[in-house]
């Protein structure tokens, strides 16, 4: 019982902090506008380590080189912590295993912010279309939904391509993530 409650503590406040930290470098890297509710809260949740760790860490090709370093590093202790609270007998420390299974728990995440971020505007488009969190959610999913668009045709006037988008997000997770998690696992 005290295991399955360290452990969702640790599923919300570390794993849910390094999911802050990469999504403020994936809404930097999709020149998002933050000038809106929920990248004001992910500033202010993440500037404390972000901007400390930019003093050493620079950006690379434009990038927030510190922010994604920072939530590979956080997403690591999380899996060494909930490995430790499995019993995972540590005759040898995995490091090479640990980062190769945080990498991908990572874009493991990503995908999943995307779909919630097709979710909540598709939601939001019916309920308040000029939401501040409209400009956010579309920077988001249109450099995604851009290119389906083009294969994929409005059938009378309804856009399926959020719909098209969604399932490739669903394959993904199931085969190629997949892949790549027992592989990394193996190297435990």
């Amino acid at each position: 019982m005290l295991n399955q409650t360290l452990q969702f503590l640790l599923d919300i406040f570390v794993q849910g902090f390094a999911g802050v930290l990469l999504f403020r470098f994936l809404l930097q890297w999709l020149r998002a506008p933050m000038r809106n509710p929920a990248g004001e809260f992910i500033m202010a949740v993440s500037n404390f380590a972000v901007l400390r760790a930019r003093r050493f860490i620079p950006p690379v090709w434009r990038l927030d080189s510190a922010s994604f370093l920072l939530a590979l590093v956080v997403e690591f202790i999380y899996s060494g912590l909930t490995l430790w609270l499995q019993g995972y007998p540590f005759v040898h420390f995995p490091l090479f295993g640990l980062l190769a299974w945080s990498a991908v728990k990572l874009i493991k995440i990503s995908v999943y912010l995307l779909m919630s971020a097709m979710v909540a505007q598709a939601i939001l488009s019916w309920v308040n279309p000029y939401t501040p969190l409209a400009p956010l959610l579309a920077a988001i999913t249109q450099r995604f939904l851009r290119p389906l668009q083009r294969i994929v045709p409005p059938i009378g006037n309804v856009d399926l391509s959020s719909l098209l988008l969604l399932v490739i997000c669903q394959i993904i997770l199931l085969v190629p993530m997949a892949m790549l998690e027992s592989l990394a696992v193996r190297l435990l």
